[in-house]
């Protein structure tokens, strides 16, 4: 009636205003609650009521986290969602709450989303390439373009069903290639299971685009939860699956096994069945090889190689070493790592022969359910190389069936990465030809583990682990006093020259504010008076009364702050933040001979984590503030150019941000390596299965974490500049489209498949530093185009660089002439 029809309409009128109030008085959930009703019962407002809406739900959003209340959070994101369900805004805000949450898969869903509502929307494009790396991992691509995997694999299928085994069950089913190969070769009933997310919703797009929708059922779900009848009507005559990583049972293939045939495999096979009433599993077994290594590389990751850091002694920081160690009992550390070995920068040298481990009958069910409690094995190895013990190499043979098998071994070609057990002794022990190694072997908590022990040498043993040293000749010194730092904070740790130039640059620095202060006399605007020069303090690193005060924000364990408090008359802050990492730094502090007021700890006194770029104190400002600009994967730190323009107005005077700028370099290069880890190359590696257009969704143009100087490449150019960042100029602006265009002339014929880039970070005028160099802790990164590039020698092309965020992204076309 048209009463109701104008009482609803002043109810909108008067509920629109109330959230317009509530909004101004920043009381965002009641003015939420207005919105919610107003755009409920008038849907014509929506494109009015649109930015005020998204602005009230983020805020609320906000509040809403930092009180922790989570479910109420996502309640207001799924009724926003309600009235704009195409939003690609709020999709995307709504991924990044998941994502920082833990909810990787769901967040890569809405990132999705987002992006193919909007395909050039930055905010989401971004997030999407950062969780699409951790989603569907490179070796996803590796593994589908292998053709010769797929097809051993395909051929052990085959036989197994035309043997008879005619249900089929496919555990951790991925793209669903294995499900659709025992199809293919005619099997009655084929069931997959797949407990990630999107990587289900991708199978399910495969098999319908195969033409075998309903004729695979895949669930979404671990096979340990899979029951029979309720998930699969009766017990399947063989399991296919590949879930295994580099040491063979990370991906928990002994307990999916173990459970597989206790309760969705028929009986093993035995003379008094026929095949279609027994069970098999392909693969079949696996034999594991290991071979001790020297290794640079691996040693400089994993255990402190410097006596010294930038002019400070480390003898007192105590043990250090990666979280990768096979002798802790601590649930925080990984027995193992991985690497290819083919592709380490240096190189390694074997020091024994490759030794056979260990051997496994995934057929056998009682060798499965002992593997766990079997008794620790010695093997004694002779060694026949000379060199440092760095660590294990391990890698595996799959024996598909009795005739079929694959290698992950260093020498093969092959889509594998092989498992590092680093040795984490302090110091170095050179093995000689006539030594041996003593290597212990188990399976405990279901993880592959081996533990070099001893060296026997001229009828001797010399513990190397000496956790373990109880079990040899000698007595343990008692538990280790050790402090974790990961992979990449032990390399920073031994790049040496990286350390060397912040000590020169900091030391420049403080001099010329010193000379600067001794001819201004009393300090202007730091709000106190300096000591006279003519009259130092008792200890020359004590801060003093006025100070120079410099700011450390490096992520993660970092040693410049105490390096700039043992500059003398410095009063330095690190954002080191676990307790442990700073009992480090005091004690590294103490040993030097730093006194313990000239180093303090940001975070322990700044209340919001958020705001660690503020004022040393209310009437102070910074000397120096030290910025991590690039990410050890090889991309510039998310919000940099953010954080220099707010580091700027803290610094005083003569004052300086390190580094104040940085260089972005490349060159054209010619890889069929990173196109086959980037794409599945069409349909002829995969079988003739059309899985390449739904995995390459994924694709991700950026390739982090390479290893240029070992990149199975061909240079088609020198490097070229492509892009300044200049963090102390507070002219440069960079806008959410900052492009910059560069030339290169291609210096040999071929096809440009991507453009690998690095940084010379530049800490001031004088002093800079490279990310593609043998002691960086750095790993590059390259952009992959997305239509390779034919070019002749002499060609010139024109790059076109843009930095969106901290993304980068770059663009290649011929040019007729250099201009």
């Amino acid at each position: 009636s048209a009463s109701q029809a104008l009482a609803g309409s002043q109810l909108v009128s008067r509920s629109l205003e109330s959230a317009q109030q509530c909004l101004f008085n920043q009381d965002y959930g009641t003015a939420f609650v207005h919105y919610l009703l107003v755009l409920n019962l008038a849907p014509v407002l929506k494109d009015f009521a649109s930015e005020s809406f998204r602005f009230t739900l983020f805020k609320w959003a906000d509040e809403l986290d930092s009180l922790g209340r989570i479910q109420d959070l996502f309640d207001c994101y799924e009724q926003a969602l309600e009235l704009f369900p195409t939003d690609e805004v709020i999709i995307n805000s709504m991924g990044e709450h998941l994502f920082r949450m833990g909810f990787r898969d769901e967040a890569a869903g809405h990132f999705h989303k987002a992006l193919k509502l909007k395909p050039d929307y930055p905010e989401a494009k971004e997030n999407f390439y950062r969780v699409a790396n951790w989603l569907v991992e490179r070796w996803h691509f590796l593994m589908l373009n292998d053709r010769r995997r797929n097809h051993k694999y395909q051929q052990a299928i085959q036989k197994a069903v035309e043997g008879g085994c005619n249900t089929v069950l496919d555990i951790g089913t991925g793209t669903g290639i294995l499900g659709m190969c025992a199809k293919k070769a005619g099997a009655a009933e084929v069931y997959a299971c797949e407990l990630s997310k999107t990587m289900y919703e991708l199978a399910c797009e495969v098999v319908t685009a195969n033409g075998m929708n309903g004729r695979i059922k895949i669930l979404h779900m671990k096979s340990l939860e899979m029951e029979v009848p309720k998930d699969i009507p009766k017990r399947v005559s063989l399991v296919v699956t590949e879930t295994v990583d580099a040491g063979l049972f990370g991906e928990g293939i002994i307990e999916s096994l173990i459970h597989a045939w206790n309760h969705l495999l028929l009986p093993p096979q035995d003379p008094s069945r026929p095949p279609s009433q027994a069970g098999r599993v392909i693969p079949a077994g696996a034999t594991v090889f290991g071979m001790a290594v020297q290794c640079l590389e691996i040693r400089r990751h994993h255990r402190l190689c410097v006596s010294e850091i930038g002019g400070l002694a480390t003898a007192a920081a105590g043990e250090l070493h990666s979280p990768v160690s096979c002798s802790s009992e601590d649930d925080s550390t990984e027995p193992y790592t991985t690497e290819r070995l083919s592709r380490l920068p240096g190189g390694y040298t074997p020091l024994t022969e490759p030794f056979n481990a260990l051997d496994i009958d995934f057929n056998n069910v009682q060798e499965l359910e002992g593997l766990c409690s079997r008794e620790v094995s010695r093997v004694r190895l002779p060694v026949t190389g000379e060199g440092l013990l760095d660590a294990l190499a391990v890698w595996f043979q799959l024996h598909l069936d009795q005739q079929s098998s694959l290698s992950t071994g260093p020498k093969e070609d092959t889509c594998w990465e092989q498992a590092i057990y680093p040795v984490q002794t302090p110091h170095n022990f050179p093995l000689r030809p006539g030594d041996e190694l003593i290597v212990e072997i188990s399976c405990r908590d279901a993880y592959l583990r081996l533990c070099s022990v001893a060296v026997a040498r001229d009828g001797r043993e010399f513990q190397l682990c000496s956790a373990l040293a109880c079990l040899g000749t000698e007595q343990s010194s008692g538990p280790r006093d050790y402090t974790m730092l990961e992979c990449a904070e032990m390399a920073l740790l031994n790049n040496q020259p990286y350390h060397d130039s912040f000590r020169r640059a900091l030391a420049k620095l403080i001099t010329n504010l010193k000379d600067a202060r001794s001819v201004q006399g009393p300090s202007q605007g730091q709000g106190l008076e300096v000591m006279p020069l003519t009259d130092p303090p008792s200890d020359p690193m004590d801060p003093g009364p006025d100070p120079f005060y410099v700011l450390d924000v490096s992520e993660g364990f970092s040693v410049l702050s105490l390096m700039a408090a043992s500059q003398g008359q410095v009063k330095a802050y690190s954002s080191v933040e676990k307790t442990q990492h700073q009992a480090v730094l005091r004690r590294l502090a103490r040993a030097n001979g730093v006194p313990e007021e000239a180093l303090e700890f940001w975070l322990n006194q700044v209340e919001d984590e958020q705001a660690v770029l503020q004022r040393p104190s209310r009437e102070k400002l910074w000397s120096a503030i030290i910025l991590d600009c690039v990410e050890t994967c090889g991309l510039v730190r998310q919000k940099l150019m953010e954080k220099a323009t707010l580091a700027r107005c803290l610094l005083e005077d003569g004052g300086q941000i390190f580094p104040e700028r940085i260089v972005l370099y490349g060159m054209l290069v010619e890889s069929d390596t990173l196109l086959l880890e980037s794409a599945v190359q069409g349909q002829e590696p995969t079988l003739g299965f059309n899985i390449a257009p739904f995995i390459n969704q994924f694709t991700v143009p950026v390739h982090v974490f390479l290893d240029l100087s070992t990149l199975q490449c061909r240079h088609l150019s020198d490097s070229v500049e492509l892009f300044i960042l200049d963090l102390m100029n507070t002219n440069t602006f960079y806008g959410p489209d900052s492009v910059c265009f560069s030339q290169v002339q291609a210096s040999a014929s071929g096809r440009v498949t991507a453009v690998p880039f690095w940084y010379q970070i530049h800490l001031n005028e004088e002093i800079s530093l490279s990310t593609f160099n043998q002691d960086s802790h750095w790993k590059q990164a390259a952009v992959v185009l997305h239509q390779p590039l034919a070019v002749r020698e002499g060609d010139w092309v024109r790059l076109a660089v843009t930095l969106q965020k901290s993304s980068i992204s770059i663009s290649a076309t011929k040019t007729d002439r250099h201009i």
